[in-house]
């Protein structure tokens, strides 16, 4: 479980927004020991003000989806994170951060992300494979 998300390059994360609505949104991501990462980077966007990042200051409590399809279906997975959230604006933790994300994706060495970083202290994970539910 824990090797299939270190290798994906994308995952969603899921938030709740005012209302108690859910906002998912796709994100670029690293996991460090029991804390997941992910920048605001410099991709464009339609405001700096990111729903996601509001939400996680409203309420912490998010999931993170790492899935991975195929037209084969005994290749499916998927592993879901559970956890609190915490906006990243300064300090070694952010930098850290930074130094992991740019590690695992070179658009990120190449153009440092300028935005916070959300900090998910992972409490929970469940996963699933094609291979865990057959007899």
């Amino acid at each position: 479980m824990r090797d299939r998300v270190e290798r994906a390059r994308v995952a969603r994360l899921a938030t709740v927004g005012a209302g108690n609505r859910p906002h998912v949104v796709p994100i670029c991501f690293v996991l460090e020991g029991d804390v997941l990462y992910s920048a605001v980077d410099r991709k464009p966007k339609r405001s700096r003000n990111l729903k996601r990042i509001e939400n996680v200051r409203a309420n912490p409590h998010v999931s993170v989806l790492v899935d991975h399809y195929d037209d084969d279906w005994t290749q499916l997975w998927w592993v879901r994170l559970d956890g609190r959230a915490r906006v990243l604006t300064e300090g070694a933790e952010l930098e850290r951060a930074l130094a992991l994300l740019a590690a695992k994706y070179p658009q990120y060495s190449a153009d440092t992300p300028d935005g916070p970083v959300l900090a998910i202290d992972v409490e929970r994970r469940r996963s699933w494979a094609y291979g865990d539910s057959r007899p």
